[in-house]
């Protein structure tokens, strides 16, 4: 199955984080046929004293189904050093975090459970999250037809800005 992951951090070094990240998957048997470049975004979200993301987009190619998916994701959370559970006392809900994976779309897979929910439910309100997946396919959509491009140009700036870093 295809799909298209998104990748944060902002902490230690973003941009090793993010390799490091897109290396542990293909390591895990999870092909990376494109990524995006980095992004630098601001912090979006409750906790906005925090430093600067870089966000970057992966399209994979897995035969892992959407559960199984996730769990290699936040395992590679956990092992960069992440709290990826909610009940935990250093879990701080959009706070700073070593990395972040996050399923933003699985080809035209709708995935609805207490675990995870595929399409990503923000997908389309995060700038930080549109812009590299649109690098990587201008046509992008969610499995109900609405394109990306078009959730994209809706946004405002204000709050999201995303700069490509070269």
């Amino acid at each position: 199955m295809r799909g298209h992951l998104t990748l944060g951090s902002n902490l230690a070094d973003p941009a090793q984080q993010i390799e490091d990240a897109l290396t542990a998957l293909a390591e895990r048997g999870i092909e990376v046929i494109a990524r995006s470049s980095l992004y630098r975004t601001e912090p979006v979200g409750a906790v906005l004293d925090q430093p600067e993301y870089l966000n970057a987009a992966a399209t994979i190619e897995t035969d892992l189904q959407p559960d199984e998916l996730l769990a290699v994701l936040k395992d590679i959370e956990r092992r960069a050093g992440r709290e990826t559970d909610s009940s935990a006392p250093a879990y701080v809900r959009d706070g700073p975090r070593a990395i972040d994976l996050d399923i933003a779309l699985l080809g035209v897979l709708v995935h609805d459970t207490d675990l995870l929910t595929v399409p990503h439910p923000r997908l389309l309100e995060r700038r930080f999250a549109l812009i590299p997946l649109l690098e990587l396919d201008a046509e992008l959509a969610t499995p109900d037809g609405r394109r990306l491009a078009d959730a994209l140009a809706a946004l405002p700036v204000a709050g999201q800005d995303v700069r490509r870093v070269d």
